[in-house]
Order: C-alpha cells, then structure tokens, then sequence
C-alpha cells in the first residue's frame, strides 16, 4: 500500500495533469485502504497513459460539432462505420507489414552473418595471442630453467671443490695428529723418566707411609676420648661397621631404662591432668544446671504468682521442656563421649609439652656431644677411605680409557676402510653415468625409505595396487596433512568445551560448598524459619506465575484487537508517540491533515470529471 500512493501520482503526471509535480504519493495511500476504490485506482494506475487524453483541440472541436446541430454517430452505427474504416485500413496494413516483415528478415539474416563472421574473427586472434603469450611463457621458461640449472651447476661444483680441499686438509692433520700419537705412546711405553705420562706409572710408597701415620694419629685421639673399643675401632677401619653397631647397641640399653621411668612419669602426669579437669569441669556443670534449675523455678513461681495460669498450659510448658531437657542430656552425653575426652587430651598434651621439650632437650645436648666427636673421627675415617678410593678408581678410569681408545682405533680402522670402499663404489658409478636418468613415475623396488613411507601412509587399506607412484605417495600425503589438520580443530574444539564444562563444574561446586557450609566447616542442615520462608517464597511464586498468566491472556487478546481493527492500531502509534516522542506526533498529525484535504480535493476533482 505504501508504494500504491506513488504510482497513482506516475499515472497523473504521465497523462499530464496539472501540478501534478508537486504532489506527494504518501498523501494518497489512504485511498487504496478501501477494497472497491483499491481494484479501480489499479485499473487506472496499469493502464492510462497519454494516448487516452483528449487534447483541448479536440474538446473545442467536439463542442462545436454538437453546438452546429449536426448528427452524430453513436451505438451500433458507430460501430459499423469504424468496422468498414478499420477493414480497409488492415488491407493496406496487412501489405506493408508483410514488406517490412520481408525487409527485416532479410537485414536480421545478414546482421546474424556478419556477427558469426565478427565473433570468428574475434576467436581465432584471441587463440594466435594466447598462442603467442603461451610461446613467450614456455621459451621464457626454458631459458630461466637452463641458468638456474647453469646456476646450481656452477654452485654445486664450487661446493664439491670446496669439500674436496676441506677434506684433504682434515685428512692431513688427522694424518699428523696420529704420528703424534703414536710417537708419543712409543716413547711412554719405552721411557720411564722422571716425568711419567700415565697414572700408573706412579710410585705411592710415600702416600701408603704417610696414611699409616695418620690412622695411628687417629688411635690415639679415640682413646681419649672414647673406650679401649672405639680406639680399636679407628685402628682396624676395616670391621668399623660391626664395632659400631655393638658400641651403639651398649649404650642404647644403659639409656633404655632412663627413658622407659621418663615415659611412665610423663603419662601419669598427663593422666592426673586429664582426670583433674574433667572433674572439674563436671562440678562447674552442675552448678551451672542447679543455678539455671533455680532460675526457672524462681520465674515459674513468680508467674504463678503474678498471673493465673491454667493447668493446662502449664502441663504444656513442662512437657516442652522435658523434651528440651532430654535433648540437652542427649548433647551433653554426645559432648562427653566425643568432644570432651579428645579436648581434655589436647590440654594435657600442651601442659606437659614443656616438660618433654626438657627432657629431650638435655637428651639432644648429650647426643651432640658424642656425635660432635663421632664426626671427628668419621670425617678423618672417610677422607682416608676416600683418597683410597680416588686411587682405586683412578685405577679404573685409565684401565676404561684404554679399552676405549683401542675399540674406538678399530672402529675407525674399519669406518676408513668401509669409506674407502664407498668412495671407490661411488667413483666408478660418476664415470658410468655420462647422462641423467629419466624422472621415475614408479617407486622403485630398491628405494626402501619410499617404500616404507608408502606402506605407512596407506595404513590397513584392502586395495592392492599393483605399481605404487610418487603421485599416490604425494596425495596420501595431502590427505595425511588433512586430517591432521581437522583433527588439531577437532582437539582444539574439545579442550575449549572441556575448560569451560571445568570451569563452570568448579564454579557450580564452590557456590554448592558456600550454601552447605556458610563459611564454616561443617554442613548447616534447613531450620524452620528457613522452611516457613521457603512456604512464603513458593506462594508468591504461585501467585507471581497466576498473574503472568493473566497478563499473558490480557496481551494475546489485545494483540487481537490490534489485529483485527485498524483504528485501534493507529490510536496504539498515536499514544506510543504521544508517551515517547511528541515531534513525531505533531508531524503525523499534519500528515492526516494534509491527506484529509487533498481527499477533498480529489473528491471534488472526480465530481467534477464526473459531471
């Protein structure tokens, strides 16, 4: 309808009416609304245009021909005079069609010839040019792949010639790096001067007399300061494990009694302790139980007194606290099987700590003190079994280096010959090859490693191929690449959704703990002051959902209303400008003004053409 208002005022300028420029098309959509104006204003729209206009030429001449008081032809007669004029007419229509029917078909055969002979033409440069640019490519081609190849060439033999003089420098230090060594090998196992080149040339006469020394040094300083059987103990190193572990074994039975009567006494204490405060912690409970009995019987008495209370009512009280008194002796045995004990033990372990600290702390001073002097003489013990130690394995490391040395000379005897025979093997097939081989489209039996990789890539697949190409090899490839590729997505994909199902799981788990455990340790069970609110909450949701449904049904059945009467749609746009933007409504009602006047006008406009 919007676009109907816009056409109407097309057709007007179309036939010429007057002013029909300034017209605005918005203005005249209100007259499409009704459906028997509607089918009517399309008519006209669809099919007047500038040949149904009568030209005021026309008009004067019609009005002078009725003022003269001639006859005019109307009805049938009309119709008859126009048949005879439209028949002699067609005649001459009909032949000069046929000549220009004739003339066009022929100038349509020859524009038809020269566009076929203009597109050949057009067709056959188009292919000599792509031809040419095609020969320019490939001759451009070949010359860029011979100097790149020119190229490689003069760089691969510059680098050979370079490995070459490079080799032949290393082969000649090699060469005299090993009459270095040799020489020097012959004169160590042919001289003994005084400068010796391996380990065991060495004389340790000195080094044995001067431990001997030392071990007696230390004999003298144990016999000062331990018994006869520690001073045995530094003179024969040797069995020093078992003499300790009997020396150890005496004194741990001479301490063992001290501490069994340390512990005995450490535990009575302890219990004395325990004992003591849950004595008194059951006499202050009972004073408090009397004092609180006292208080509640002072208050009842002082009720009775004050107000008349039924039987009744007092059976209810005190059946109600009978009960609170049953559940308070139920949390007070509760407290004094669990929690009691385990408290009473923890203050007597805290009471007596500092009588432990003393007792261990004069053990630990005791202690020190023998391994103080244990230290002393371990730390010379173990120096000299170490240097011994140093010697033997010096021993040893040279013993391996040899070794090593004389299976890593073999191995390089048999690595230079095996390369020798290469180089020879690799000479003699450089001479046979004078030209380059054709590219293989086939893999080749003897090529191993591209066999093995074509075996891996092609998995458990039930194809047999009968010549296995580098072409298949190259798309198995591709196709391994592939699927690497959507499994990254894939995995990619899986570990996002599975950090963010953790860190929801987490977030989920940390409100559960902070409404089970409000901060605290253990868990709070529902009061009923929790519950009754619950009951509360739960009713005004029902109420809440009941008046949704309302307004839900209010909305629908609104909905339509707006639906079904226009004016009721209008007056909703209406308020909705009236309420959000009152420009836009002063605007729309000049508007309707404005469409009400040129109505008027158009109405007066069709009664006057009418009349």
């Amino acid at each position: 309808i919007m676009s109907c208002g816009n056409e109407f005022v097309k057709t007007l300028k179309k036939i010429g009416y007057p002013k029909a420029d300034e017209l605005n098309g918005e203005d005249f959509d209100w007259l499409f609304e009704s459906e028997e104006d509607r089918s009517f204003l399309e008519w006209f729209c669809g099919n007047i245009n500038e040949q149904h206009v009568i030209s005021e030429k026309e008009l004067q001449d019609f009005n002078n021909l009725l003022e003269s008081g001639k006859p005019i032809l109307e009805g049938d007669a009309l119709d008859e005079v126009l048949k005879t004029c439209s028949s002699a007419d067609s005649k001459s229509n009909s032949q000069r069609e046929e000549e220009e029917k004739e003339e066009r078909k022929r100038l349509e055969d020859e524009l038809q010839a020269l566009e076929k002979m203009k597109n050949l033409t057009i067709h056959r440069s188009k292919k000599l040019q792509m031809m040419s640019s095609k020969t320019s490519q490939i001759s451009q081609a070949l010359k860029d792949a011979e100097e790149e190849a020119l190229k490689e060439m003069k760089e691969g033999l510059g680098a050979l010639t370079a490995a070459n003089s490079k080799l032949h420098s290393e082969l000649l230090s090699f060469f005299d790096e090993v009459k270095k060594l040799t020489s020097f090998l012959t004169a160590s196992e042919s001289e003994n001067g005084p400068h010796p080149v391996f380990f065991s040339q060495l004389s340790l006469d000195k080094y044995l007399a001067q431990e001997e020394q030392r071990t007696l040094a230390i004999a003298s300083y144990a016999k000062k300061h331990f018994s006869q059987g520690a001073s045995e103990l530094a003179e024969n190193s040797h069995d020093e494990n078992s003499q300790l572990g009997s020396k150890s074994k005496q004194v741990t039975c001479n301490e063992a009694n001290v501490v069994c009567e340390e512990s005995r006494e450490l535990v009575r204490l302890q219990t004395a302790y325990i004992c003591a405060q849950h004595q008194l912690i059951q006499s202050k409970a009972e004073e408090e139980s009397i004092k609180s009995a006292i208080q509640c019987a002072e208050k009842i008495l002082h009720s009775l007194k004050t107000k008349g209370i039924e039987k009744e009512t007092l059976d209810i009280e005190v059946s109600s606290l009978n009960d609170e008194i049953s559940t308070l002796k139920k949390q007070i045995a509760k407290i004094n099987n669990e929690d009691l004990p385990a408290l009473l033990k923890e203050n007597a372990r805290q009471w007596i700590a500092p009588v432990v600290k003393a007792v261990f702390d004069r053990r630990i001073a005791q202690q020190d003190y023998y391994a103080a002097r244990q230290d002393e003489i371990y730390h010379h013990l173990i120096n000299q079994k170490a240097s011994f130690d140093l010697i033997e394995l010096a021993y040893e490391i040279e013993l391996r280096k040899h070794k090593d040395l004389h299976c890593q000379f073999e191995s390089l005897i048999e690595y230079l010959k095996q390369t020798s025979d290469e180089l020879e093997q690799r000479l003699k097939v450089m001479s046979e090859l004078d030209q380059p081989a054709q590219p293989r489209t086939t893999i080749d039996s003897k090529d191993d490693f591209s066999r093995r990789l074509y075996q891996l890539l092609e998995g458990e697949s039930k194809k047999v191929e009968l010549f296995k190409t580098y072409e298949g090899l190259q798309q198995m490839a591709q196709k391994l690449e592939e699927d690497c590729a959507t499994v990254q997505d894939q995995l990619a994909a899986s570990s996002q959704e599975q950090s963010l199902f953790l860190s929801k799981l987490n977030s989920d788990i940390d409100a559960l703990c902070e409404a089970l455990y409000c901060g605290g340790n253990q868990v709070l069970l529902s009061s009923q002051e929790l519950t009754d609110q619950f009951q509360e909450i739960e009713a005004h949701l029902n109420e809440l959902n009941k008046l949704t449904i309302d307004l839900l049904d209010d909305v629908k059945e609104k909905r339509i209303a707006l639906e079904s009467n226009k004016l009721l749609q209008m007056e909703r746009k209406l308020y909705v400008y009236y309420l959000k933007d009152e420009d836009h409504l002063k605007k729309i009602v000049e508007e309707l003004e404005q469409q009400s006047k040129a109505k008027t006008t158009a109405l007066e406009d069709q009664s006057f053409t009418t009349s």
